[in-house]
């Protein structure tokens, strides 16, 4: 086997590769990082939305090429099994893929107005209704899972794919200073909380590029 490799970028802008990298800890995989330059111009693309498609992160494991952040979650889930990144149960498994979906493919209006910069902390953040109509239904989504499947994680006791695709959100809402409700704050804990996080996290922190597009300060 010649072991694996997850093709990401900047850890302090890149909520794909955020994902990317949840989503392998959680499988139990091995790998080895490869940070693709921010200044690279299909890179940059990508980080800034400008791009029509997003190949960063990329799983390369032995053999076999994968992006997309919900094709790696399903090949990991396929390759490793006894990781349960997907709940056991099949009304659980099914609304966690729908959520999961859900964010991969929607939210664009949060998306543009509060990107991923885990060195940025902006209090008193205004947000326009279009924002605050996605902050409130992630948090809808996020009390529904709780209170269904009793926490500490969206579908239970352990993390699965969904917290992987939700937790760059709780990144944003932190960075921009975002007013939740105890619930969804409670899960918010939980998720900066997560070792993985934290690591990753820490990383950002010393990472030197700045993109100066991500730096706002309106």
């Amino acid at each position: 086997m010649a072991g694996a490799t997850l093709v990401i970028s900047s850890k302090n802008y890149s909520s794909w590769s955020l994902r990317g990298f949840l989503l392998s800890r959680i499988a139990g995989l091995a790998f080895e990082e490869k940070v693709v330059d921010p200044d690279d111009p299909v890179n940059r693309k990508e980080l800034l939305m400008q791009s029509s498609s997003i190949r960063v992160p990329t799983l390369m494991h032995d053999d076999v090429v994968v992006w997309d952040t919900l094709a790696i979650a399903e090949y990991l889930n396929e390759m490793f099994p006894n990781a349960a990144m997907l709940p056991a149960d099949r009304v659980a498994r099914a609304r966690c893929r729908s959520i999961s979906g859900e964010m991969h493919s929607g939210f664009s209006a949060l998306r543009e107005a509060l990107p991923m910069n885990l060195r940025l902390f902006r209090p008193g953040f205004a947000v326009w209704s279009a924002v605050q109509a996605d902050i409130d239904r992630i948090t809808e989504i996020w009390r529904e899972c709780l209170t269904t499947w009793k926490g500490p994680w969206l579908f239970g006791a352990t993390p699965t794919i969904a917290d992987a695709m939700y937790a760059p959100v709780v990144t944003r809402f932190r960075s921009y200073d975002i007013t939740v409700d105890r619930v969804s704050d409670r899960y918010c804990e939980q998720i900066m909380a997560w070792p993985e996080m934290k690591e990753w996290f820490a990383a950002a922190q010393k990472e030197p590029e700045q993109i100066d597009e991500l730096d706002i300060e309106f």
